[in-house]
């Protein structure tokens, strides 16, 4: 996820707190997925899911991990306390991978009649206001992510965006560690971008 324009971001102990509100609200997703709930969906909503697109690579990371995991363990089986020390840590790693595409399930983008929330995970979560809708429109592309465009933002999933919308004005982004930045345009991905597009544009006032 990258976007074209970025502001200060918090001291260490800020930071240090971002990441602990960022760690818990990956585990929260844990427990949602468990229960088949998802977040900040009410009745009248709809959720416009963008977790397929990376599944693959989120369940091959999972196997990946635990597969060192049972690696690291039957090495370190002679040595308890070692052992112990990185099982534990082995297992967490685990559980935050499989958290990261719980919160993709969990916390999908969302269109209400108040407006929009576009989401990334636990890393973004920005609500657009009906009225500061301009326009919405399906649009696939890949953006670089060692480049940025001035004033857009990039919430691609597996290398991809195929949902662009487009405020009336520039609208503040908060990223996960407290840094801000004023964008004119949002991209980011749905797996069902045109049904994405088709629920926005009847919030918008041409559609009435």
């Amino acid at each position: 996820m990258g976007n074209g324009a970025t502001g200060s971001g918090p001291g260490a102990l800020a930071r240090s707190r971002l990441l602990v509100a960022h760690e818990g609200r990956r585990l929260r997703s844990l427990a949602l997925w468990v229960a088949r709930r998802r977040d900040g969906v009410g009745a009248g909503d709809t959720a416009a899911g963008y977790a397929r697109a990376q599944a693959p690579t989120s369940y091959g990371l999972v196997f990946v991990f635990a597969l060192e995991t049972a690696g690291v363990s039957f090495m370190l089986a002679p040595y308890p306390v070692a052992h112990l020390v990185m099982l534990v840590l082995d297992l967490y790693t685990v559980l935050l991978a499989l958290g990261l595409h719980a919160a993709a399930v969990t916390r999908p983008h969302v269109v209400g009649p108040a407006g929009v929330r576009v989401r990334h995970r636990t890393s973004l979560d920005l609500w657009i206001p009906a009225e500061l809708i301009a326009s919405a429109r399906e649009e696939l592309r890949f953006p670089d992510a060692n480049r940025s465009e001035e004033g857009v933002l990039d919430a691609a999933v597996a290398g991809q965006t195929s949902l662009t919308l487009e405020p009336v004005r520039p609208v503040t982004v908060v990223g996960a560690w407290g840094g801000r930045a004023r964008v004119r345009t949002v991209r980011c991905h749905a797996d069902e971008p045109r049904a994405a597009v088709a629920a926005i544009r009847k919030l918008l006032p041409a559609a009435l």
